[in-house]
């Protein structure tokens, strides 16, 4: 019998969205680099940078080594849901470019929302009231 042995795609995109940010990350085979808008993901500031970091920590220990390189092009919403939709794209693209199980379970286990996104949205405005929560005041008593 005939061993299914998989193919390692050339070149792989995946998307990850936080609120109204949009991230497409494309990984290929490479030195390990990683590039966020044509900016290397160390220059970002240092909450930033350690976040983009834990897929890619994680990556290196259940892998062993990290030879891919990762370019993410990410637009709309504010710097804190880009990063976080950089992140859920960073993490969706290593898995699916190395098809590995143990990856994403270790994935999950850290953290769930490396893999899945976080669907929570803007309330919407109800009408004649100025935010979505907040009454009118009543000035009798």
């Amino acid at each position: 019998m005939a061993q299914h042995i998989q193919a390692i795609p050339k070149k792989l995109t995946v998307a990850g969205k936080r609120k109204t940010a949009i991230a497409k990350a494309t990984i290929v085979k490479g030195s390990g680099k990683i590039l966020i808008n044509h900016v290397p993901y160390e220059n970002l500031d240092f909450f930033r940078k350690l976040e983009i970091d834990e897929p890619v920590e994680i990556a290196k220990r259940v892998l062993g080594d990290f030879n891919f390189d990762i370019f993410v092009n990410v637009k709309g919403g504010g710097t804190e849901s880009q990063s976080h939709a950089s992140r859920l794209a960073i993490a969706r693209a290593i898995v699916a470019f190395t098809k590995s199980e143990d990856l994403r379970k270790a994935f999950l286990r850290y953290d769930k929302n490396l893999l899945v996104a976080d669907t929570r949205r803007k309330e919407a405005n109800k009408p004649g009231d100025s935010k979505a929560r907040r009454k009118r005041q009543k000035s009798f008593r």
